[in-house]
């Protein structure tokens, strides 16, 4: 399996092609999600270079991010946040320093958020407080997948990350029948288009495996869906504001989520 090492001149390579077609298309937007790839790239490589250590880590300040994010989405109270924060930590800190009691740590994450509306009584909103944060510790979950997958976490990000581009510069380009009413900017040839480039960066890196290829072409397109359906259920474009270019940091991994989970499934 290719290494982080291994890994930084393709990235490199990738940032300076990616800079150039972004200048070229003097789109305001490209130029700025460059700019946040050429900032997290490196952070996001140093921190998996580092191992199951640096994984967790990354995991945990990702999720508390995303757990916040999501709070604010779906209206969550701030004891809610609190609890969907706290579970982010745990399981991927546990999958990294008590890997065979993860499962009962994933039920206690999902116990803890859940019963915080009941134990507070809530009347009004009590199940809408429990879908909501089962949903979101389940889905904010799959980052302990960037410890459970080891060195093939990296070759995943990088693929998801370059298949997202190829998806929306194919979509823009080919245009043709739109991929789901939960996203209808979204085109099946860039679905398609984006699928494609994921498994080739996997091959490229040597880690073209089946169930890496399912994660990219599959599990991505998903997660981005499943975004999508949350923020259309909030009546909101991004999750945040403050990530250039994309939004929120949710937005920046919403397709990796899924891609997460269904590598560590069929790993």
């Amino acid at each position: 399996m290719i290494t982080a090492l291994d890994t930084a001149p393709y990235v490199a390579v990738a940032l300076g092609a990616g800079g150039l077609g972004t200048w070229l298309s003097r789109r305001r937007e490209l130029m700025l999600r460059w700019c946040t790839w050429a900032v997290t790239a490196p952070v996001v490589g140093g921190a998996l270079y580092l191992g199951a250590p640096g994984a967790a880590l990354l995991a945990a300040g990702i999720g508390v991010v995303c757990a916040a994010e999501y709070g604010r989405l779906t209206r969550l109270p701030v004891p809610d946040r609190v609890a969907l924060a706290a579970a982010t930590i745990l399981l991927p800190v546990g999958a990294w320093l008590a890997p065979a009691a993860l499962p009962r740590l994933l039920v206690l994450a999902l116990l803890g958020v859940g019963l915080v509306p009941v134990l507070a009584g809530d009347v009004a909103r009590g199940a809408h407080r429990l879908a909501y944060g089962v949903l979101g510790a389940a889905w904010l979950a799959a980052l302990t997948g960037l410890v459970l997958v080891g060195p093939a976490a990296l070759a995943l990000f990088f693929a998801v990350s370059v298949a997202d581009v190829a998806a929306f510069c194919g979509g823009r380009l080919l245009r043709g029948p739109a991929l789901s009413p939960l996203s209808p900017a979204k085109r099946v040839a860039g679905t398609l288009t984006g699928a494609a480039t994921g498994i080739g960066v996997l091959a490229l890196l040597g880690a073209l495996t089946p169930a890496l290829a399912v994660a990219v072409t599959v599990g991505a397109p998903l997660g981005d869906l499943l975004e999508s359906m949350v923020k259309r259920g909030a009546g909101v474009k991004d999750a945040g504001g403050w990530l250039p270019g994309f939004g929120g940091l949710l937005d920046r991994v919403d397709s990796l989520l899924v891609a997460l989970a269904v590598a560590v499934v069929l790993s």
